[in-house]
This record gives C-alpha cells, sequence and structure tokens, in this order.
C-alpha cells in the first residue's frame, strides 16, 4: 500500500480498476451529473476511505481559484463573547468545508486595517467581521470591491451589506423595563465612547423606555468610557453618577468588560447590590452566577450568531449576487439577584 500520507486519486484509480477523472467526479461530489453507477461510486469512496485520502488543498485551489479558508475578525480575543463566537464559526465553518483564520484587532482601527489586508493577500474566500471603531471606509472598500464579507456584532445601517447582530436598541429598552418594573426610577448606562451604531442604540434603548414612563433622564446618568482608559476613567464615571445630587439607583452596562471593572469599583466604594444599587449587564460570563450577587445579564444568542454568518457568507461565496440580508436577532434577559424589586431588597434589610 503507498505512505497514506502520499495517497493521490491514481493510487485509488488503479486499486477500483477506473480512470482518475472518474475517481475525481466522485469524490468531489459530482457521481451525479457525470452519470457514474452507485456501484462504482461506492467503491471508490471506499478505497479512499480504507487508504486514508485527503485532499490536496492547494491543487485543489489553484484549479478552483478558491482557497476554502475564511477570515474571521473579530474585536478583542480577551472579551469572553468574541472568544466563544469565534469557536462557534469554527466550528460551524469545519461542517461546509471552510477553515478558519482569526485575526483580533484589539478595537485598534490601525490593527483592524492590516488585518484587512492580511486576509485580502492570503485571498480567504471570505471574510466575517466584526467592526472597530473607525472602520467604516474599510467596509465601504469591501462592499465597492464587491469581496464576501458578513458583518457580525456591529454594523453600519447606511451600507446594504449582509450583517448579522442583535437588537441592541431592543436589548437595553427591556432591560430597563425589567428595572423600572422592578421600582427602579434613576437608571443609568455605562457605554463606551464610539461613534459605532450598536452602541449608540444600547444607550438609545435605556433613554427611550424612561421617557415612555415620564422620566427624563439627568446628563450623568449617562456616562461613556475611553475603551483604552478603562481603568482610570471608570471610577470617576461612575462617582459622577452615584454620589451626585439626583444619583443614579441601577446601572445598565453596556459591555461585560465594563460590568466586570465596574463591580470591582462598587465593591471598593461599599456599596451593596442590590439594596443601594441595581446591576445589569450586557454579555454572559460565569463570574456573574459565581459572584456574591447574582448578576442580571442580557444573554446574546452566540451559537444563532456564529452559525448564521457562517451560512450567510457561504451564501455569498457560491453566489456572488445573493442579496444582502440583514439579521437582528434578540437577547434574553437572565434575571439574577442584582436587579431584585426594591421591596424585596428593603424586606431583606
Amino acid at each position: 500500500m503507498p505512505d497514506k500520507r502520499k495517497v493521490s486519486l491514481k493510487h485509488i484509480a488503479e486499486k477500483a480498476g477506473v480512470s482518475t477523472a472518474l475517481v475525481s467526479y466522485v469524490l468531489n461530489g459530482k457521481e451525479r451529473e457525470s452519470r457514474v453507477g452507485s456501484e462504482i461510486s461506492q467503491k471508490i469512496k471506499l478505497l479512499a476511505k480504507e487508504l486514508n485520502y485527503t485532499p490536496n488543498y492547494v491543487a485543489k485551489s489553484l484549479r478552483s481559484g478558491k482557497t476554502h479558508t475564511i477570515g474571521l475578525i473579530i474585536a478583542d480575543i480577551a472579551n469572553p463573547f468574541f472568544a466563544n463566537i469565534a469557536r462557534e464559526v469554527e466550528d460551524e465553518a469545519k461542517k461546509t468545508g471552510y477553515t478558519v483564520i482569526i485575526g483580533s484587532s484589539d478595537e485598534n482601527p490601525e490593527k483592524f486595517k492590516d488585518l484587512i489586508s492580511v486576509f485580502l493577500d492570503r485571498q480567504v474566500d471570505g471574510l466575517i467581521v466584526v467592526s472597530t471603531e473607525k472602520s467604516f471606509q474599510q467596509i465601504k472598500m469591501l462592499h465597492q470591491r464587491k469581496y464576501p464579507f458578513v458583518l457580525l456584532d456591529r454594523y453600519f445601517p447606511e451600507l446594504q451589506t449582509d450583517y448579522v447582530s442583535i437588537d441592541s436598541f431592543q436589548a437595553s429598552f427591556s432591560a430597563t423595563t425589567h428595572l423600572l418594573q422592578n421600582g427602579y426610577k434613576n437608571i443609568g448606562f455605562i457605554g463606551y465612547k464610539s461613534k459605532l451604531f450598536h452602541m449608540i442604540e444600547r444607550k438609545r434603548g435605556v433613554t427611550e423606555a424612561l421617557e415612555k414612563v415620564g422620566i427624563t433622564p439627568l446628563k450623568n446618568w449617562s456616562q461613556s468610557i475611553t475603551f483604552d482608559k478603562v481603568e482610570t476613567e471608570l471610577k470617576t464615571a461612575m462617582e459622577a453618577m452615584i454620589f451626585s445630587q439626583t444619583p443614579v439607583d441601577a446601572i445598565l452596562f453596556g459591555t461585560y468588560r465594563l460590568a466586570i471593572n465596574g463591580l470591582k469599583i462598587i465593591r471598593e466604594l461599599g456599596i451593596k447590590i442590590p439594596d443601594q444599587l441595581a446591576i445589569v449587564s450586557y454579555g454572559q460570563a460565569e463570574s456573574f452566577e459565581l459572584y456574591e450577587c447574582p448578576i442580571t445579564y442580557l444573554e446574546q444568542p452566540l451559537g444563532a450568531l456564529g452559525k448564521k454568518a457562517v451560512s450567510l457568507l457561504v451564501d455569498k461565496i457560491k453566489e456572488p449576487s445573493h442579496i444582502p440580508e440583514q439579521i437582528l436577532m434578540k437577547a434574553r434577559l437572565v434575571i439574577g439577584e442584582s436587579s431584585h424589586s426594591i421591596s424585596e431588597s428593603i424586606s431583606k434589610v
């Protein structure tokens, strides 16, 4: 038997007593259109398995002009949300015959731009992209070149591109409504200083939920933090919310990272959750449930987001004229003790 690492179509053809072309048709799933009989087709597939045949992707790429690779750009590999969604994308892509190459922009526009160039130079068949600040021009360039890509989590409503995200406005609106129903009135929001649409929508959801019940949010109830200055800016922002003349009685954190750092500050300040301050956060993590007061959070459908992004991209690669699809999924509010009703908190005292 030939070395299994060097098994070729020719080896299988010789064993089966057929032509190399016939073996190629069968192993590429074209036996029906080539009118190959089921018996010989089955024989070829069995031999390929016995000989541990693996396709020569380099040769296949040269013939087809495809590399069978997908580039995935995420915003921050240290964030559990992006780390987990990368796994979902990788697993789903594997099922469709694609290998995923992952890059993290670390929320840096220049690094994001470099990753786009690297992936284009490597001739990946398509991209799944989590945009970062100041990335609009790169996305617009991909759109104008009709390059196959799907935006994940963050998108630009002014561009008619494929995207898969959660409905950030509805998520914030529902979380704020939950807090209002539990008796909280002065509800604040902490997000990043960002022009990205999803962050704007998260803030808008809080504002409109408050205004719907006749509450006009004060300026200090909303705080924006520079992404790379969380440690220095967050404490000042929270103190402005908590120790003002009209302090907040609840905070919705716009990201998991802000919530984790915010909870540390709350502990340092000696503030009790939810007796003195209710908390809700975007993003899910085991630490939220292990915290001394389990945190209420908005659970994003990681599996569904990753699978749909891969599905849309594969469709786009196979059919470039595919009409763009814009998909918004719902986040699920998982209620912990950190947003218990005011009456429940009082009864515990």
